[in-house]
């Protein structure tokens, strides 16, 4: 199969990396002046893996469009809009189009698969694939489970079948508002994560899973999508990626947050826990761990405020 990957991040050039040692036909395309394309343009390798000749590495988009079956795209979510804007300028009629990213769009509360839907024919399907794994950990040869999800039935089941090793195994998603849905808000409450680590309370870490995971399942089923969702692995099954792990964003911008100092990598949870409460007012779904985590980071409360205000909520039933 052609696979074209459209971003050169670390989740990007790593899939890139996976899907060429498979047995794929793989380009990889990335901006010309992204610091991480000359990179692997001149190097051909970045701090965690080395990426073979059989592996196209380019910055022109028309090249690496024409010549794909299956477009993966693995770039920040809120530049998905005009992302497409741009991809459509191409013919791209009859491709199919995963998506390996997680979040919310921050101005429309729009899913991704919504968004890319806007701008693509009958004719062009789109997937999602989620779940948990850090390319430091895949990259060690360790392995993990994730899910491909789509409206369409066989694009998911040839995917997973194209796309199954040894290394990952994927599981068919069955709930595509639950998947995305659970996938963005994993780095929400991977912020909460950071910010018990940064006062010393990573101990509240397990209350923070157990209601982290009922608060999402609660707005999944308010948005149509099945609450048991938030209990698989897009959600809880990634908490271990995403709340624990030294190499998850999320739970390093939470901590260094709330320490005072400033984290000059991508957290997309950030913006995904803005769109998260305004879907929450939306959808009337109380969401008190999103909006304790959108207070701290705009400054609205201190971290300790946010986490007494927590505790201090009324009496009421665990489920």
């Amino acid at each position: 199969m052609n696979i074209t990957l459209l971003g050169c991040g670390r989740w990007g050039s790593f899939i890139g990396w996976y899907l060429d040692k498979i047995g794929h036909n793989v380009t990889i395309w990335g901006l010309a002046d992204a610091p991480q394309l000359i990179e692997l343009k001149t190097q051909r390798k970045n701090n965690m893996l080395t990426f073979r000749e059989s592996i196209t590495i380019t910055d022109d988009l028309a090249l690496a469009v024409s010549s794909a079956e299956v477009m993966i795209i693995s770039i920040s979510s809120q530049a998905l809009r005009s992302f497409m804007k741009e991809l459509i300028k191409q013919d791209i009629r009859g491709k199919k189009i995963v998506l390996c990213m997680k979040g919310i769009e921050l101005n429309t509360g729009c899913r991704l698969t919504q968004i890319v839907e806007e701008y693509i024919t009958d004719e062009t399907q789109v997937a999602v694939w989620v779940g948990p794994g850090h390319p430091q950990s895949f990259s060690q040869g360790i392995p993990n489970c994730m899910v491909i999800d789509s409206r369409h039935d066989e694009l998911k089941k040839y995917l997973i079948s194209e796309f199954s090793s040894d290394l990952i195994r994927f599981y068919v998603g069955q709930d595509l508002i639950g998947n995305e849905i659970g996938a963005a808000a994993k780095n929400s409450i991977g912020i909460a994560a950071g910010m018990l680590d940064g006062m010393n309370l990573s101990s509240l870490k397990g209350a923070l899973m157990s209601r982290g995971t009922r608060e999402i399942a609660r707005l999944i089923k308010a948005m149509g999508g099945n609450e048991l969702s938030a209990y698989g692995l897009c959600h809880l099954g990634d908490y271990e990626a995403t709340l624990f792990s030294k190499y998850s964003h999320n739970r390093m911008y939470g901590e260094t947050l709330v320490r005072g100092e400033k984290y000059g990598l991508l957290a997309e949870g950030v913006d995904t826990t803005t769109a998260l409460c305004q879907l929450g007012e939306k959808y009337n779904v109380d969401l008190p761990i999103c909006h304790g985590v959108a207070n701290v980071i705009s400054g609205k409360m201190s971290a300790k405020e946010a986490l007494t205000e927590m505790f201090e909520r009324s009496i009421k039933s665990e489920f």
